[in-house]
């Protein structure tokens, strides 16, 4: 693979900002190449850091003495800083020299310590010299040698990041664990409800284990464990039918959804127990099958609340009794 530095037009009343742009181009070429190898799983060329380096350190003595090009100790500076990041010990020395005796750049005499005392370690006989001329100045890591800090995330949104992450995770652990036909309608129909897949996959592991024949003691049927008045209320002509079954399902999601203003927590209990149950108690009902219900339901889900459309249904009555019991 070959990388080819572009030619720049050097004009006389130019030629030092020419030569900066290519000394940056050269780094950007070097730079681009070793992400190419690490892409196509190359090695770097042995060596390869002591070439670039090299060139670093002989770029910035150039700037920093004019020889045969236009004197410029500020970018001389931060060629040797990029050079001394690399571990380059006469480049860490330079640098310190010139922040101790202010040539060129700012005096810093805590940056400047820094660099001897690194120098020193690698074994620049001048560097310990150079330490006691500064009087015991405090070793200050230069900015130019920091690594960025970490861009700042919003703990809400994090955890909202995280929160989808582990949902987006659980449930494709039940996509692969759960028979695919079932998955696939759940994924096709869901979104005509305005139903997270999640949810209706949950429920249905919760409800049935994805048994399209499930029958319960109190006479829930098939994939969603539809009892008969609610497979009548949403049009289910036959329960055992995973279409119909499903559909109807998702009719009482979308309906408990818009009654419980996206309170997942609510939905799930509703779902379990009955709406007028969770309205008794004033939230989950204190039913140890319901509350594991919820748990298992939440932790596919992955978030409390749920997008509804308020257009299916006015919300529960009792809904603000039930949020000022909720709170602490």
């Amino acid at each position: 693979m070959k990388y080819v530095i572009p030619r720049l037009p050097v004009r006389a009343a130019g030629r030092g900002a020419a030569l900066r742009v290519l000394a940056g181009t050269v780094l950007l070429v070097a730079a681009a190449a070793a992400q190419a190898m690490a892409a196509s799983g190359q090695a770097a060329a042995p060596g390869a850091d002591e070439e670039l380096v090299a060139m670093l350190r002989a770029d910035a003595q150039r700037h920093e003495t004019g020889n045969g090009l236009p004197r410029d100790p500020g970018f001389a500076a931060a060629l040797y800083c990029r050079a001394a990041k690399l571990g380059d010990a006469e480049s860490q020395f330079h640098l310190g020299w010139m922040y101790a005796h202010g040539r060129g750049v700012e005096r810093q005499d805590g940056w400047a310590a820094w660099l001897f005392e690194a120098a020193a370690a690698q074994g620049i006989p001048q560097a310990p010299n150079q330490l006691r001329l500064l009087g015991g100045a405090a070793p200050v890591q230069p900015e130019c040698l920091r690594d960025p800090p970490p861009p700042m995330v919003d703990p809400a949104v994090a955890a909202a990041a995280e929160a989808a992450a582990a949902s987006a995770a659980a449930i494709e652990r039940l996509k692969a664990s759960s028979p695919q036909p079932i998955v696939e309608m759940v994924m096709k129909m869901a979104p005509e409800f305005d139903v997270n897949p999640g949810l209706a996959l949950a429920i249905i592991k919760a409800e049935s284990n994805f048994d399209a024949q499930a029958l319960s003691p109190k006479n829930a049927m098939g994939l969603m464990q539809l009892i008969p008045e609610t497979a009548e209320r949403f049009r289910v002509k036959n329960a055992f039918d995973p279409k119909q079954n499903i559909r109807g399902g998702l009719a009482y999601l979308r309906w408990l959804l818009a009654y419980f203003e996206g309170d997942v927590s609510l939905v799930a209990a509703a779902y379990n127990a009955g709406e007028g149950t969770v309205e008794r108690y004033q939230g989950v009902p204190p039913y140890n099958e319901t509350r594991a219900y919820v748990k298992r339901v939440l932790g596919v889900v992955g978030a409390l609340a749920h997008p509804f459309d308020a257009r299916v249904t006015q919300p529960s009555p009792r809904l603000q009794k039930i949020r000022t019991a909720a709170q602490p």
